[in-house]
């Protein structure tokens, strides 16, 4: 029996259709394929399947790197913080925290976001950074940042748990903060919460074995608008 061939426009092979993948694509264009058109070209007796596009060979550049602890569901990152009885306080209670039981602040914002004022006697280690590698799945997300306006896209810094762990030990007290702070209480527009970046921070460290772990509602916004102390750094 001679072999079928059966074209379909809303094949993701096609060179006629066209979707978003979040992958980016490598184009090779080669003159020795002679076909007119995309197509699927079945055997009966193998059963294998050839796309082939006229004068294109797609390649897969780039593979997104498996999920991180901190890019786990939400959902799953609030039941872990209030089973380790992660408690939120507001930055009045912070500050006595910080300045009669021992508690450190430690701010998971930018560098430069700290170096611009920042709670007196806080320490400082990023979540997230600027994108440094440039292998092909970081061009990918510049490139995405960038359609989106966005030029200072930032990533999980890989050395968080490490750079913390030199500066405090597993059972210090610790208050992380940051911008805005999100909560893990629970609302009528948000039955689960908002996720930040501190909620992030603490999640990682209780997941790694700190014990005594708080978080500043309402983040350095509010400290600053209660009027506590701030430092600044030239």
């Amino acid at each position: 029996m001679a072999a079928l061939t059966s074209f379909n426009p809303q094949s993701s092979s096609s060179c006629l259709y066209h979707k978003f993948h979040a992958a980016p694509l490598a184009y090779n264009m080669s003159p020795n394929i002679e076909s007119s058109s995309c197509f699927t070209r079945r055997s009966s007796n193998r059963r294998k399947s050839t796309s082939i596009c006229r004068g294109l060979t797609i390649q897969n550049a780039a593979t997104k790197p498996a999920k991180s602890p901190a890019e786990e569901d939400w959902k799953t990152k609030r039941k872990v913080l209030l089973e380790k009885k992660v408690r939120s306080v507001e930055a009045k209670e912070a500050l006595r925290l910080q300045n009669e039981n021992n508690f450190v602040i430690l701010d998971v914002r930018p560098e430069a976001e700290f170096k611009e004022g920042h709670p007196k006697g806080a320490i400082n280690v990023q979540v997230y950074r600027l994108i440094k590698e440039w292998t092909a799945w970081d061009i990918a997300r510049r490139a995405a940042f960038a359609f989106f306006g966005i030029f200072s896209g930032t990533e999980e810094n890989p050395e968080f748990l490490q750079i913390v762990e030199s500066k405090l030990s597993k059972d210090s007290k610790i208050i992380v903060a940051c911008t805005a702070g999100g909560t893990t209480r629970p609302s009528q527009n948000l039955p689960e919460g908002q996720q930040s970046r501190s909620l992030i921070a603490a999640y990682l460290l209780v997941l790694n074995g700190y014990t005594n772990v708080y978080h500043l509602e309402g983040g350095i916004y509010n400290w600053f608008k209660a009027g506590l102390p701030v430092e600044a750094e030239e």
